[in-house]
């Protein structure tokens, strides 16, 4: 090759460089975040919030998509098997630390075919009643429960999701039997726990603080490792009678694997800025979650953690689905 052809072939690649990484920039079309429950429920709430103002931070549209059913899968796989380029985001919850262990043939796995972008927020869960149960506290309801095995029911969310398994948590720790009634999502399920039709549920405190307070629901204890600063006069379930006991639900945005770097950085930095923003801090505080920010590594490691800690709750208790 000649020195004026090396120079022409050069000076082209250096002229392609600035066009290649601004192809791998988030373009100015639309981004859809994927929810992959009902809407009405925590992660649906959070991620209208965050995309209303996400959009507003890149200037350009942040579109909710709930795409609730199969537990979850339907919603992940849209994400799963979409064009790496950032347009294409899912709203994550704590059930992405189940999934693979009830979906062992899931056409995905969390770990591998999704882009960890940003953790939020942690969130613990409220353990309600029905007001017409003749229950005040932890120990009242174990003591209930024992002595109508099976008879009580029970839900939060849908299958897969850790409000779920805060109910299971529960019954092994404590020695009881509730029946588990499935549902695809909080806000499927709220009709039938305000209308008494559920006697126990689990769910984060931003759905459920507004029902306790108008007396709807009683609500007995938090479900994380210290009192919720929205209602801390509740108890943790370990104080209220069940030493040890732990679970909080969480949100993190993800892409699909091998997300451009440049729009894993871009998308990072604004979530993490938005998180940092008092209005949103303070309307989060307010209704019971932490709000968080770091980088993507953060939201991979936390991912990795949740999937051993109730990975190996399910093989103990042996859970499936029907």
């Amino acid at each position: 090759m000649s020195a004026p052809v090396r120079r022409r072939l050069v000076a082209a690649l250096l002229l392609a460089t600035p066009a290649l990484c601004a192809a791998q920039e988030l373009q100015k079309r639309p981004i859809r975040m994927v929810v992959a429950v009902a809407p009405a429920g925590s992660t649906d709430i959070i991620a209208r919030l965050v995309a209303a103002r996400l959009g507003e931070r890149l200037g350009q549209q942040v579109v909710v998509d709930n795409r609730p059913g199969a537990g979850g899968l339907i919603g992940v796989e849209v994400v799963a098997k979409s064009q790496p380029d950032g347009h294409t985001l899912l709203m994550g919850s704590g059930s992405l630390g189940t999934i693979n262990s009830f979906f062992p043939k899931a056409p995905f796995h969390a770990q591998k075919d999704l882009e960890p972008i940003a953790l939020l927020a942690v969130s613990p869960y409220l353990l309600v009643v029905q007001p017409s149960l003749p229950v005040k506290s932890v120990k009242e309801l174990i003591a209930y429960a024992k002595a109508r095995p099976g008879k009580l029911t029970y839900s939060g969310s849908t299958v897969t999701s850790l409000q779920r398994l805060s109910g299971e948590h529960l019954k092994r720790m404590a020695g009881i039997d509730m029946l588990f009634v499935p549902y695809k999502g909080t806000g499927v399920l709220m009709p039938d726990l305000l209308a008494g039709r559920l006697d126990v549920a689990f769910d984060n405190v931003l759905v459920l603080a507004t029902h306790v307070k108008s007396g709807a629901l009683r609500a007995l204890a938090v479900t994380g490792a210290k009192r919720s600063v929205v209602m801390p006069e509740l108890p943790t379930i370990s104080e209220a009678g069940v030493p040890g006991f732990q679970a909080a639900g969480w949100f993190g945005v993800f892409g699909a694997a091998k997300t451009v770097q440049p729009a894993v950085t871009r998308l990072n930095a604004e979530l993490s800025a938005l998180m940092e923003e008092p209005s949103l801090r303070d309307r989060l505080i307010s209704q019971g979650a932490e709000p968080l920010s770091g980088p993507p590594d953060a939201l991979r490691k936390h991912l990795a953690r949740e999937i051993d800690t109730w990975g190996k709750l399910i093989r103990e208790a042996g859970l499936k689905i029907d």
